[in-house]
C-alpha cells in the first residue's frame, strides 16, 4: 500500500540536476508492511467471523455453509460428473442427503454421525478431506463448528439464491422510523439495529452535491450549482438536483463508461495486428439509450438481436453491433475454424457475464465444477450466435463487414437526389425506341455468326476502366497519354512505390467472368520504367483461389512462396525490356488452369519501382469471346426464330440488349456516374459494424474445447437445462428468443445482476461483492432481502433504469457521511453493513475529465468518433502488422471526455492504464482500484494534465480576483467545491511565493511551462505569474481529494 504525499511536499522545486521523478518517489516513505499485513489479517478475521454469525444464531445454508462447501468440496463433489468422487454430490439437496451404502454424508440433527464431519475432522491427513493434493482450502475450525451447528439445527437446505426467483419482502420493522427516506433505508436500518449499530449522520450539502454530481455525470458541480443548492432550503431541493442531473446528457456518458467495460467495447480488433475498426456509433447508441431511459429489457433485445426485430431501425442495427465487439484476427496462417470457435466461446462468456453475472465460460471444456452449467449448456448457448455472418480470418485493413452505413444529413440528402435522378434515367432506359429494335436484329445476326467460330481474337477483360464488377483493391491510378505511356485506347494504369515493397491492384468476384477454353492464352501489356524499374512483376488469376501466378525478374514477391517453381509461383523469365510496351503471355497449364475454369479476378503485382499496366485478358476464339461477353440465357434464345419465341424469351433478349446498345450509352454512362458518386459518398459515410443473420452454422459440443474434434454431439440453440427452458415451437430458437428469455420475469438472474451493479456504482461495493459471479464461487448477498426487493421493483416498474438510480441516490443510506467512526472500522472494516457511505478513487476517464472540466477545456459535444489525446512518442513502436505511428488529434477533439478516447486493446493509452482502465479484451465488471507512484507522475507530467493546469492557471488569474488569497479561495471552490482551511491556505501561499520568485528569475522556464499543449495562450499575459499559477493548479490536480469521490 502507498500513501499519497502531503500537500506541502507534493510539488516542490528541485535542484536543476535532480529529476522530478526521483523527488516524487522519495516522497513515498517506507511503510511497515508486516504491521499492515497483521492489521489487515486481524480485520479480515473479524470480518469473516462477523459474516458467519451475522444475522442470528440460526445458521443459513446459502449465506454460511454453501460458500465453505464450494471452496473446499465442490471440485470433487459438485456439478461436474466427470470429476465427481465417491458418488457424493454436495451441491444438491438430493445428493447431500443421499444414502451412500450404509452411511450418510449429512444426518440432520446428528453431526457426530454425519460422515461429512468425520471426514473434514479426521486426524489422519490421508483420510481427511479435502485431500492435501487437491489444492483446495481446508475449512477452518470456526467453519467446521459452523457446519456442525447447521447440522445440529436440522441441516435446513436452501437452493442457491441466484437460481430461485426473487421475492418482494415486506419492509422490515425498525425502531427509528424517522430515518428511512426510501424502502432501501428500511432494510439497511433493520440490519444495523440488529447489530446494535447506528447509521452515520447525513453528509454536509457541499459534499453531497459533489458526490451526486460525480456519481450521475462523472463531473464535479460548478461553484454556481453548489451555491444554488446551498441556498435552496426547500424540502425538495435535493430531489430537484437529482432530477436535474438525471436529465443531463452527461448522465448517459457516465453510465456508458461502465457498460462499455462490460461489453468489452474497443476501437480495435485485438490480437496480434489490433487494427482499427469503426464501432463508435455503438457507443453513441448506449449513451443515447441511457439518456432516453430506454427500458432495460428493450435495450437487451436490441443489443442481442436488434437486427432480428421487425423492420429494424438503423439504431437497432447499430445496437446489434454488440455481437461484433469480440476480438478478431487477420493473422496470416491463422485457422478460420479455430477462430470461429473462439469467437463463439467469447460471446457465450460475455453474454452470460453481462446479463446474468454467470461464469458459464467455465463449462467450455467440462461441466462447471461449482455451478449447474454443463458443457452442453455452453454449446447450446453458442448455437444462438451461429447465425452471425462473419469469417474466422479477416483480410488486413478490412472493414470487418457486415456494416451499417450511417450517412450524415448532408450525405443523406445527396443520396436521395442520386436515387431520384437514377429512377428518372432508368425510366428513360425502358422507353420504347424503334431504332433500338432494328439494331437489336442486326446484333443478333452478328452474334449468331460468331457462335461456334474458332477464329482467334483478343478478349479484353480490363482496359480503360474496371467494369467487371466484383471487389476492387489497391490503387487503380489511370493516366492519359500526357501523363505517361498508353497502349490501348485512352488510359493506362501507373503503379509506383519508392520503397522496396510489394504492391498490387486487383479485382476479384467479378460479375463478368471468363470461362477458359482449350488453347487459350492469358495476356497483359506492361511498360517497365527505364529509370525506376521494378525488380519483379507478377500476374495472378483468381478462379476461387489466387494460386495461379506467373512472375518475371528476381524472385522477390512472396505470394506462392519464394524459391519455388509451382503453379502458384511460376517463373517465366527475366524482367521484360524497359521503355516499351511488352505483351506478357501465359498458357493455362503453366499456372494450373484448365479448360472450363472460370476466372473472376486478376491482380497486377510488382516489387518496387514503376510500371505501367494496360490491356489484359485472354487470347481465345470468337465463340469463347462471345460466350464470355454475353449471358448464356441470352445466347440460348438467339437461335430461336422471332416468330415462335415466347414472350419471356423476347423479354430476355430485348432487356439485355438495352444494357449494351450504343444508343443508350449516354444514359447508361450517366447512371454509371451516379453509381460512382453514390459509391464515393458511401465510402466516406460513417459506418458501424453490425450483425446480419444468415443460415446458422452447425454447432457441436467440442470435447475438451478442442476445435479440431468434430466427434461431439450436434446441439441446437437452448438455455441452461436446470433453468426454465426457452419456449419456442416448431423452429430453432433465435437470438431474439434468447433476449426474451434473458429479460423474462421468470429469469431469476438478470434483474439481480443489474441492480447489484447499480448498487456498486453508488455505494462502492455490490450487495453481492463479486459482480461477475453470483454463483457458488461468488459471495452471498449481505442484504439478500434488499437485493431481491430491488430486483422485483426493477422488473415490476418496467425495467426503468433511471427510476432505480433515483431510488438509490434518494435514500438516506446514500446520503450518509463517508467518514466512519472507529467502532465501524473495527466491526465492519469493509462497510458491508453500510452504516456510512464509501469513498473511492474516480475512474481513469473521470480523473482526466475533471481536470479538463475545471480548466474550461472540456468539450460539451456528446457522441462522435473516438479521439486521440496526447500520448508519449514511440509508444506504438511495437504495434505491428502494420506498423503505425500515433498522431494525436487537434482542436476540440483533443478535449473530449475520456470515454471517447481511442481504445487500443493491446496498447491502451498510458494515462488510462495508470488509473486501472481495462484493455477490454474480456468483460470487466469491476476495475481494480490501485494507488501508485505512476499515478502521481501521470498527474504531474502527462501533457493533458499540464495543459489543463496551464489553462486553469489562466482562469485563476482572470476570474479568481486580485489577491493570492482570493485566487486560492476561488480555485478551491472550483476544483473541490469548498474553500481551503487556514493551513491549506498557508501552504499554498508559500508555494505560490516560492514559485513566483523562481519563474520571475527564469523567464525561459516560465515560457516553456506556459506554452504547454496546443491551446492558445492569452495575449499580453504575465508569463511568470501564469507559470506560478500553473504550478499551483498542478498541485490541485494531485490532491487525493480531487480524484476521490467522498
Amino acid at each position: 500500500m502507498l500513501q499519497w504525499p502531503k500537500l506541502d511536499l507534493f510539488y516542490t522545486q528541485q535542484p536543476n540536476n535532480t529529476p522530478r521523478w526521483k523527488s516524487i518517489l522519495n516522497m513515498f516513505k517506507p511503510i511497515n508492511t508486516i504491521a499492515i499485513i497483521k492489521k489487515l489479517s486481524a480485520l479480515y478475521l473479524l470480518s469473516a467471523l462477523f459474516t458467519l454469525y451475522a444475522d442470528s444464531e440460526v445458521v443459513s445454508f446459502n449465506r454460511h455453509i454453501r460458500p465453505i462447501l464450494s471452496d473446499a468440496c465442490y471440485a470433487c463433489h459438485g456439478p461436474d460428473a466427470n470429476q465427481r468422487e465417491a458418488n457424493l454430490r454436495l451441491d444438491t439437496k438430493e445428493g447431500a442427503f443421499a444414502e451412500l451404502g450404509g452411511y450418510y454424508a449429512i444426518i440432520p440433527g446428528d453431526p457426530s454421525s454425519s460422515k461429512l464431519i468425520w471426514r473434514i475432522t479426521h486426524p489422519d491427513v490421508d483420510q481427511r478431506m479435502p485431500p492435501p493434493d487437491s489444492n483446495r482450502r481446508h475449512p477452518s475450525e470456526a467453519e467446521i463448528k459452523l457446519i456442525e451447528k447447521w447440522i445440529k439445527q436440522g441441516a435446513k437446505w436452501e437452493d442457491h439464491w441466484i437460481y430461485t426467483p426473487p421475492q418482494r419482502s415486506t419492509l422490515p420493522e425498525i425502531k427509528h422510523k424517522e430515518w428511512p427516506l426510501t424502502p432501501i433505508d428500511h432494510f439497511i436500518l433493520a440490519r444495523l439495529e440488529t447489530e446494535r449499530l447506528k447509521p452515520s449522520l447525513q453528509v454536509d450539502k457541499r459534499t453531497l452535491i459533489r458526490r451526486l454530481s460525480l456519481d450521475l455525470t462523472g463531473l464535479p458541480p460548478t461553484p454556481k450549482e453548489v451555491d444554488r443548492f446551498l441556498d435552496d432550503q426547500s424540502p425538495n431541493a435535493y430531489e430537484m438536483e437529482v432530477d436535474r442531473l438525471l436529465t443531463s446528457p452527461r448522465y448517459g456518458e457516465r453510465m456508458a463508461m461502465y457498460w462499455l467495460d462490460l461489453v468489452r467495447y474497443a476501437d480495435t480488433t485485438g490480437y496480434h495486428s489490433d487494427e482499427d475498426i469503426s464501432i463508435w456509433p455503438y457507443r453513441d447508441y448506449v449513451i443515447k439509450a441511457f439518456n432516453s431511459n430506454m427500458r432495460y429489457d428493450q435495450f437487451t433485445r436490441e443489443n442481442l438481436a436488434g437486427d432480428l426485430l421487425p423492420n429494424a431501425t438503423r439504431d437497432q442495427k447499430v445496437a446489434s453491433g454488440y455481437n461484433r465487439l469480440n476480438q478478431t484476427t487477420a493473422e496470416g496462417g491463422a485457422q478460420a475454424k479455430e477462430y470461429l470457435a473462439m469467437y463463439a466461446a467469447d460471446r457465450v462468456r460475455t453474454t452470460a457475464s453481462v446479463w446474468l453475472a454467470a461464469t458459464v465460460g467455465c463449462a467450455q471444456c467440462h461441466d462447471h465444477k461449482f455451478d449447474p452449467y454443463t458443457t452442453k449448456d455452453f454449446y447450446s448457448l453458442a448455437a444462438f450466435f451461429a447465425d452471425i455472418q462473419e469469417v474466422g480470418v479477416y483480410g488486413g485493413n478490412s472493414k470487418r463487414e457486415p456494416i451499417v452505413l450511417l450517412p450524415t444529413k448532408e450525405q443523406q440528402y445527396a443520396l436521395r437526389k442520386i436515387e431520384e435522378t437514377s429512377l428518372q434515367l432508368q425510366e428513360k432506359l425502358n422507353d420504347p425506341n424503334p431504332q433500338i429494335q432494328e439494331e437489336q436484329l442486326e446484333w443478333e445476326k452478328e452474334t449468331l455468326s460468331m457462335l461456334d467460330s474458332s477464329d482467334p481474337v483478343d478478349f479484353a477483360w480490363i482496359d480503360d476502366e474496371q467494369n467487371n464488377g466484383g471487389k476492387t483493391e489497391g490503387e487503380w491510378k489511370f493516366i492519359n497519354k500526357n501523363e505517361g505511356p498508353v497502349f490501348s485506347q485512352k488510359f493506362s494504369r501507373k503503379q509506383h512505390t519508392e520503397k522496396e515493397q510489394t504492391i498490387q491492384h486487383l479485382f476479384q468476384g467479378a460479375n463478368r467472368k471468363i470461362t477458359l477454353s482449350k488453347n487459350d492464352i492469358l495476356f497483359a501489356y506492361v511498360w517497365i520504367d527505364v529509370e525506376k524499374p521494378p525488380k519483379t512483376i507478377m500476374l495472378q488469376w483468381h478462379d476461387g483461389s489466387w494460386n495461379h501466378r506467373a512472375f518475371w525478374g528476381q524472385d522477390k514477391i512472396g505470394f506462392g512462396e519464394i524459391g519455388t517453381d509451382t503453379n502458384a509461383h511460376r517463373f517465366m523469365g527475366k524482367l521484360p525490356q524497359s521503355g516499351q510496351w511488352i505483351r506478357l503471355e501465359v498458357n493455362l497449364a503453366s499456372v494450373g488452369l484448365e479448360p472450363g475454369s472460370k476466372l473472376n479476378g486478376i491482380a497486377f503485382v510488382q516489387h518496387g519501382g514503376t510500371a505501367f499496366w494496360d490491356l489484359a485478358g485472354v487470347r481465345t476464339t470468337r465463340d469463347s469471346q462471345v460466350r464470355s461477353l454475353h449471358p448464356e440465357k441470352v445466347l440460348s434464345v438467339l437461335p430461336v426464330n422471332h416468330v415462335i419465341r415466347t414472350a419471356d424469351q423476347q423479354k430476355t433478349v430485348s432487356e439485355y440488349y438495352r444494357t449494351i446498345t450504343p444508343l443508350l450509352d449516354e444514359t447508361r454512362n450517366k447512371l454509371s456516374n451516379l453509381q460512382k458518386e453514390k459509391s464515393e459518398i458511401e465510402k466516406e459515410s460513417p459506418y458501424s459494424l453490425t450483425t446480419v443473420s444468415v443460415s446458422p452454422k452447425t454447432t457441436r459440443i467440442l470435447p475438451r474445447g478442442n476445435w479440431m474434434d468434430d466427434s461431439g454431439e450436434i446441439v441446437t440453440p437452448n438455455t441452461p437445462t436446470f433453468l426454465k427452458n426457452i419456449e419456442v415451437e416448431g423452429q430453432p430458437a433465435t437470438r431474439l428468443d434468447l433476449a426474451n428469455w434473458v429479460v423474462s420475469p421468470n429469469n431469476p438472474m438478470t434483474a439481480r445482476a443489474f441492480v447489484n451493479r447499480l448498487w456498486y456504482l453508488f455505494f462502492g461495493t455490490g450487495i453481492s461483492k463479486v459482480l461477475d459471479d453470483l454463483g457458488s464461487q461468488g459471495e452471498p448477498p449481505k442484504h439478500p432481502k434488499l437485493l431481491d426487493w430491488l430486483a422485483v421493483e426493477f422488473v415490476e416498474t418496467g425495467w426503468n433504469v433511471k427510476k432505480m438510480v433515483k431510488l438509490m441516490v434518494m435514500s438516506n443510506t446514500y446520503r450518509q457521511s463517508s467518514k466512519p467512526l472507529q467502532e465501524l472500522i473495527e466491526r465492519d472494516p469493509y462497510n458491508r453493513l453500510l452504516a456510512h457511505q464509501s469513498r473511492f478513487r474516480l475512474d481513469a476517464e473521470m480523473v482526466r475529465d475533471n481536470a479538463l472540466f475545471v480548466s474550461g477545456l472540456l468539450s460539451p459535444h456528446i457522441g462522435g468518433k473516438s479521439v486521440k489525446p496526447y500520448q508519449p512518442e514511440g509508444y506504438y513502436a511495437n504495434l505491428n502488422f502494420p506498423k503505425r505511428t500515433y498522431k494525436h488529434d487537434h482542436g476540440e477533439s483533443q478535449y473530449r471526455r475520456g470515454l471517447y478516447t481511442h481504445w487500443q486493446r493491446t496498447f491502451l493509452h498510458p494515462s488510462m492504464m495508470a488509473f486501472d482502465a481495462p484493455s477490454r479484451q474480456e468483460c470487466t465488471a469491476e476495475r481494480p482500484n490501485s494507488n501508485t507512484p505512476l499515478q502521481a507522475l501521470t498527474l504531474l507530467n502527462d501533457p493533458s494534465y499540464v495543459e489543463a493546469a496551464r489553462v486553469l492557471g489562466e482562469r485563476i488569474m482572470k476570474e479568481g480576483g486580485n489577491t493570492v488569497t482570493d485566487r486560492l479561495n476561488w480555485c478551491y471552490q472550483l476544483v473541490l467545491s469548498r474553500k481551503p482551511n487556514p493551513k491549506e491556505l498557508t501552504v499554498l501561499t508559500k508555494l505560490y511565493n516560492k514559485h513566483y520568485k523562481q519563474y520571475d528569475n527564469n523567464l525561459v522556464e516560465a515560457k516553456r511551462l506556459a506554452n504547454s499543449g496546443e491551446w492558445p495562450i492569452a495575449e499580453d499575459i504575465d508569463l511568470s505569474e501564469l507559470a506560478t499559477w500553473t504550478s499551483v493548479a498542478r498541485v490541485m490536480f494531485n490532491l487525493h481529494e480531487t480524484i476521490t469521490r467522498y
